[in-house]
């Protein structure tokens, strides 16, 4: 995500490289290519206006005079007006109500509200230990009624089940009874959405707001639309007390503009971002954290926070001793880390959070969730004999794996490569060589091809 708009900035960065100190002159050319950077994002004119404005202040202040260069000074400024930019820090869900506190979720077609409405509730289920209610008031698209309900499911939500035959408002009152009674903490209100704002889809949502007065009204916005997300959000805002706003299909927005003006225009804070198609590709949004992606830090905090939520500490904590004991590291073990990956989000969510010179290497070994996939295959086609013993592994048996995996041989010895590999980088490790553990890392993760 974001990445023209973090590729420009690297080269203003870049460019300040052999300069003696931050002076009027460079700073002026550095916020031309930075105001350039940021209207080919998609921002906002008035914001990159007043931000271009607020580093310039910045950067000719005191503040920076002891800096070490120019360019790391630039980059701390940047960092710091792009945090404030985007709210400064996470505004979370206010949830202090009595039982059930209501969410209702706004929105047009196609922005993802339904499936963000599943992702929500998986969310407070999964990290604030809550009792979800789902409840689509959509009667205007049968398909979202039937969506909604496959999500829970599948998700194991609660659902309050609806029908085209009703009226939105019944529904929506019938649900937070039920809610009631059934002691759920949190009731999500999935609400009808348009291919436009009209004046009814507005008459329709203001009166479900009305009858539910719900502690959270959240709007969400498809990223990927730029400056039209700001615009439509802006119309919502004026017609909606909104308490904050969901932005969808951020990975695959390069360009960022909406992230970086929706709060600045709306005054309503972004709470939740989409960072991927999958259930839990939902992440609350910090201000901090998104500033030092667009600056090629990359987000170390949330990869711990993932991993430290997704992975099973158990099977960790196994492995760990298995290899301080000596015994070897085996294909089974290896499917494992594949394993514990997917539940991070997948190749793709772990190098989006990489520092860039991190992420561009992993991008120029050729390192995709396919190929991931592919590995974790070849491994599914062995015996257990074979997972425990790769060594068995000849030409004869790769043959069969390959036509059991779907794939070619060389795919079969790519895999033993990359394990041989990842098994040596783990007896440096039991045996404390850390600094070489690090320069071996380079083929450690499969998937490279």
């Amino acid at each position: 995500m974001l990445d023209n708009l973090t590729q420009r900035l690297s080269g203003v960065i870049k460019n300040l490289r052999g300069q003696a100190r931050l002076s009027e002159s460079n700073i002026q050319d550095a916020l031309r290519e930075v105001r350039l950077a940021l209207l080919e994002a998609d921002v906002a004119l008035p914001v990159v206006k007043e931000f271009t404005a607020q580093v310039k202040q910045a950067a000719l202040g005191q503040e920076v005079l002891s800096s070490l260069t120019p360019g790391q000074a630039l980059i701390g400024i940047v960092h710091r007006e792009l945090t404030k930019l985007m709210g400064e820090h996470n505004d979370a869900l206010n949830l202090t109500t009595v039982p059930p506190a209501v969410i209702l979720m706004a929105g047009l077609q196609g922005a993802g509200k339904t499936t963000t409405s599943g992702k929500l509730a998986k969310l407070l289920r999964e990290q604030m230990k809550k009792k979800v209610l789902l409840v689509s008031c959509d009667v205007y698209r049968p398909a979202a009624i039937e969506q909604l309900r496959t999500l829970a499911q599948q998700l194991e939500i609660d659902f309050f089940a609806s029908d085209i035959s009703q009226k939105p408002r019944d529904i929506a009152l019938a649900a937070l009874d039920y809610a009631r009674k059934h002691h759920h903490d949190v009731l999500i209100v999935d609400t009808a959405g348009r291919l436009a704002i009209n004046a009814a889809m507005m008459e329709e949502i203001q009166q479900l707001h009305a009858d539910l007065n719900p502690i959270e009204t959240l709007f969400v916005v498809d990223a990927m639309t730029g400056q039209d997300a700001v615009n439509t959000a802006k119309a919502f805002g004026e017609a909606l007390p909104l308490s904050g706003i969901i932005l969808t299909k951020l990975d695959g927005d390069a360009r960022g503009g909406a992230a970086l003006s929706v709060r600045h225009i709306t005054g309503k804070p972004i709470k939740f971002v989409g960072v991927s198609e999958k259930l839990n590709g939902l992440e609350a949004f910090h201000p901090e954290r998104m500033a030092s992606r667009v600056l090629g830090m990359g987000d170390v905090l949330s990869l711990i926070e993932d991993a430290h939520r997704e992975i099973d500490h158990a099977e960790a904590e196994k492995l760990a001793k298995k290899i301080k004991s000596g015994h070897g590291f085996d294909l089974n073990d290896f499917k494992m880390q594949i394993v514990q990956m997917r539940k991070m989000g997948g190749m793709s969510a772990l190098m989006d959070k990489l520092p860039a010179q991190l992420g561009q290497a992993a991008a120029g070994a050729k390192m995709d969730d396919r190929a991931v996939n592919r590995t974790e295959g070849i491994i599914n086609s062995m015996t257990m004999q074979e997972r425990s013993h790769p060594e068995l592994i000849k030409a004869s048996r790769k043959r069969r794996i390959a036509t059991g995996a779907g794939v070619q041989v060389m795919h079969v010895n790519q895999l033993l490569n990359q394990f041989e590999q990842t098994q040596k980088m783990m007896k440096m490790f039991s045996k404390g060589g850390i600094g070489k553990m690090m320069r071996g890392m380079k083929g450690m993760l499969p998937g490279k091809r």
